[in-house]
C-alpha cells in the first residue's frame, strides 16, 4: 500500500474533517513536529510557486503547489499541485496526495478546530463570503463538525451561490443566497469569508458572540475585512492568527496597522489555557504546512485500514 498516488476524489476520502481536525490539534502538541519557513517565489503573469516542507518524527512532506489568480473564472483551478509524503526512517515516498484537495480541506479542518475552541455560539446560522472551492470545504467542515443547521451565502457570481446553496440543502441544511453580506451579518454567530481577497467584502460590525474566520487573504497585499472591523475585534473582543507566520502575511490585520505578534497562536489555544476576551472572536488563517503535515498523518491511517482507493 506504499507509494501510491491518489486522485483528487481518494484523497477527499482520507480526510474526514473531524479526523483532521483532531489530528491538528495533535500537531500542535508534538514537539517533534518542524516546520521550515516556506518559500514564495513569483512567477511571471502574476502566479506563485509555494515549496513547503514540514516533518516528524515519523514522516517528511513537501507541498508543491501553484498559485494562479488569473485562473479564476476560466474552468481552470487558481490552485494545482501536490503533496509528497515520504518515510523518515527509510527515505521510502509512501504517498502523493492530490495539492488543492488537501490545501481546501486541511484550511477548512484548522477554522473547524478554532470554532470548536473559541465560537461563544456554534448554533448558526452560519454565514460564508465566497462561494469557491473553500465555501464549499468550509460549508462542509462546519456542517460535519459544529452540526450547523443552516447557512447563509454570499458571493460576487450569484450562480456559483446558488449552486453552492443547493449543495447545502442537498445535505439536508436550511440555505439561502443574500446580495450583501454586512445587511445579514448581525444575525450570523458564525462567518467565514474566503474570497479571492482582493477588495473589502466585509465591514459592518459583528454581534458580540460572532466568530469568524477570515481565510482568503494570505498575503501583506491581499484584504478581505475592512479595518475598522479588524480593530472592532481586537478592541471589543479577541483576535487569534493561525501561527506566528501571521505577523508578516495577514494582510487583512496588516493593512488594520495592527500589531499582529501580540495575538494569540491556534497553538496557545490548543495547548491552553487560554481563555478569549468577553465578545466577538476573529480568527485569522494565512496557512502553514503543519496542516499539510497533519493531513499525511491521517491519510496514512486510513490507508493503513484500507479506506483509500490509489489511483
Amino acid at each position: 500500500m506504499l507509494n501510491q498516488l491518489l486522485t483528487p476524489d481518494a484523497t477527499t476520502t482520507a480526510l474526514p474533517y473531524p479526523a483532521l481536525a483532531e489530528e491538528i490539534a495533535r500537531v500542535l502538541r508534538d514537539d517533534a513536529v518542524q516546520v521550515p519557513a516556506r518559500m514564495v517565489q513569483a512567477l511571471h503573469g502574476g502566479g506563485s510557486l509555494f515549496v513547503m516542507p514540514a516533518l516528524d518524527r515519523d514522516i517528511a512532506i513537501i507541498k508543491l503547489i501553484t498559485f494562479t489568480p488569473a485562473n479564476a473564472g476560466t474552468g481552470r483551478a487558481t490552485i494545482q499541485g501536490d503533496v509528497v509524503v515520504f518515510d523518515v526512517a527509510s527515505g521510502q515516498r509512501q504517498l502523493i496526495l492530490d495539492g488543492p484537495t488537501v490545501t481546501a480541506r486541511r484550511t477548512a479542518a484548522v477554522s473547524l478546530l478554532a470554532a470548536q475552541r473559541l465560537a461563544p455560539n456554534r448554533q448558526g446560522p452560519l454565514l460564508i463570503v465566497g462561494a469557491g472551492v473553500q465555501g464549499h470545504a468550509h460549508l462542509q467542515a462546519f456542517a460535519q463538525g459544529l452540526g450547523v443547521k443552516e447557512v447563509l451565502i454570499a458571493s460576487r457570481s450569484e450562480t456559483g451561490a446558488r449552486s453552492m446553496a443547493e449543495l447545502a440543502q442537498a445535505m439536508g441544511l436550511k440555505a439561502s443566497v443574500v446580495p450583501d453580506p454586512n445587511v445579514v451579518l448581525r444575525d450570523c454567530p458564525l462567518v467565514v469569508t474566503c474570497t479571492p481577497a482582493s477588495a473589502v467584502v466585509l465591514h459592518a460590525l459583528p454581534r458580540r458572540d460572532t466568530f469568524l474566520a477570515a481565510v482568503g487573504a494570505f498575503t501583506p497585499l491581499m484584504v478581505e475585512l475592512s479595518a475598522s472591523l479588524c480593530q472592532h475585534f481586537a478592541e471589543q473582543g479577541t483576535v487569534v492568527v493561525d501561527t506566528a507566520d501571521a505577523s508578516h502575511e495577514a494582510g487583512d490585520l496588516l493593512q488594520a496597522r495592527l500589531e499582529v505578534a501580540q495575538f494569540a497562536t491556534l497553538r496557545d489555544i490548543v495547548r491552553g489555557p487560554f481563555s478569549p476576551r468577553s465578545g466577538p472572536v476573529l480568527f485569522k488563517s494565512c496557512g502553514w504546512a503543519g496542516w499539510d503535515l497533519a493531513a499525511a498523518r491521517v491519510a496514512l491511517q486510513n490507508q493503513a485500514f484500507g479506506s483509500v482507493t490509489p489511483r
